[in-house]
């Protein structure tokens, strides 16, 4: 019922969505940016329902589901970690991609809805230690536009690497362009651990 009712906003609103999706990979970290609002949830969860996308997920404290609406953030595609765990935040996702056939991780690389001088780069090592690739997604707030771009198989090379997810990120404006991506795409150490 939310799906239908987002799908209808989603039309309703004027938004498309563009690229394809490589539904013939069945697990892969999907970095969505510029993360700029709120709204990009909307925009996000709509999307999922319409391209469709199965078996897609979101990291989320694991506090969150222990609680009496834990049933509702695992309905959205939520799955919990432990924040306190002995495990680092990488390892404990990189089994989850190991534990299940198909799992497809949504995550922003900024890891904020705030301006950044620098990505986490989580994402990326999320990626690299399950040996998946990241696809490249963006809500281009200007165009109404979900852009679906290339993926990226981590390398060895991870500066070209990140020149290259910085320069898709560039391309896209967020729902406030001034908290972008854009003033990053030249920056040399536009990229934190």
């Amino acid at each position: 019922m939310i799906g239908w009712l987002l799908s209808l906003w989603f039309r309703f609103s004027g938004w498309k969505i563009t690229g394809r999706f490589p539904h013939e990979v069945p697990k892969m970290v999907i970095a969505v940016g510029p993360h700029t609002s709120g709204w990009d949830v909307v925009v996000g969860l709509s999307a999922r329902h319409l391209i469709p996308i199965d078996h897609a997920y979101f990291l989320g404290k694991k506090e969150l589901f222990d609680g009496p609406f834990g049933w509702f953030f695992r309905s959205l595609g939520g799955t919990p970690v432990d924040r306190f765990s002995s495990t680092g935040m990488v390892q404990q996702v990189a089994q989850k991609f190991a534990d299940h056939d198909q799992f497809r991780l949504a995550m922003s690389p900024e890891g904020t809805r705030k301006r950044v001088d620098k990505l986490r780069t989580g994402f990326y090592y999320i990626a690299k230690e399950a040996g998946v690739p990241i696809l490249l997604s963006g809500f281009d707030f200007a165009k109404k536009e979900v852009v679906l771009g290339p993926l990226i198989y981590p390398s060895a090379d991870e500066e070209a690497d990140f020149a290259r997810i910085l320069s898709f990120f560039a391309a896209v404006q967020g729902k406030y362009p001034e908290q972008g991506l854009g003033h990053l795409a030249s920056s040399p150490s536009a990229r934190q651990s």
